[in-house]
């Protein structure tokens, strides 16, 4: 299980050394929570305090559009080169235009789905991805309840990846902790992002806890 902590739960006051620490703890990129206030009722990470993360951080960067301008927002961030950049296929028209765009910037796309979102519902892209970011959680704010529904969703993600033949990762945001870890980890889970759970606790050890084989 690869971990990804979410940046949105470090404490801002001593960012640049909150992504040394993460970084050193074991973490195998960092989740950046991109929100603009339109698509979900909060607003985070701009341009500028991403830059200086990228240039602390010794892993790669893994950045989440929750946001009605997608292709503003990927256009912003693209000179940053993070090693995904994804958006939600709810507030997106055009997204085989906009995955091909990523594509050609250097960049690994992704496709999140809000909790209430079907897998069926992007089956027709999955040859374009290589991410699906499932939320377990209503996005917008960090320390919320995992919803155990997402299992069931994982594991159909995860029989549509095979019977497309396609090697996309699976990654789970929201409520992750040891307790749900195994579960997530059968049902097909490549990838989960951790806020709280990380920065609420040791570093290092939360991150362990959460590499299960």
């Amino acid at each position: 299980m690869l971990v990804a902590p979410s940046m949105l739960s470090c404490n801002f006051g001593k960012l640049n050394d909150e992504v040394k620490a993460i970084c050193e703890a074991g973490a195998d990129k960092l989740h950046i929570d991109v929100m603009d206030g339109h698509f979900v009722p909060n607003i985070t990470f701009g341009p500028v305090v991403v830059e200086h993360i990228a240039k602390a951080s010794s892993k790669p960067l893994d950045i989440h559009l929750m946001v009605k301008n997608n292709t503003f927002f990927v256009d912003m961030f693209a000179s940053l080169k993070p090693k995904y950049i994804s958006f939600h296929i709810e507030k997106e028209k055009h997204p085989h235009r906009l995955l091909q765009h990523i594509r050609d910037l250097g960049i690994k796309p992704a496709i999140v789905l809000n909790p209430s979102t079907p897998p069926e519902s992007i089956e027709f892209l999955l040859d374009n991805l290589d991410m699906i970011l499932l939320m377990s959680v209503n996005p917008g704010f960090g320390g919320q309840n995992f919803i155990p529904s997402v299992l069931e969703k994982a594991k159909r993600l995860k029989d549509l990846l095979i019977k497309k033949g396609s090697n996309a990762l699976i990654e789970v945001d929201g409520g992750v902790n040891d307790k749900n870890i195994k579960d997530l980890k059968n049902a097909g889970v490549d990838i989960v992002v951790a806020g709280s759970y990380v920065f609420k606790n040791d570093y290092k050890t939360a991150i362990r806890s959460l590499k299960v084989q």
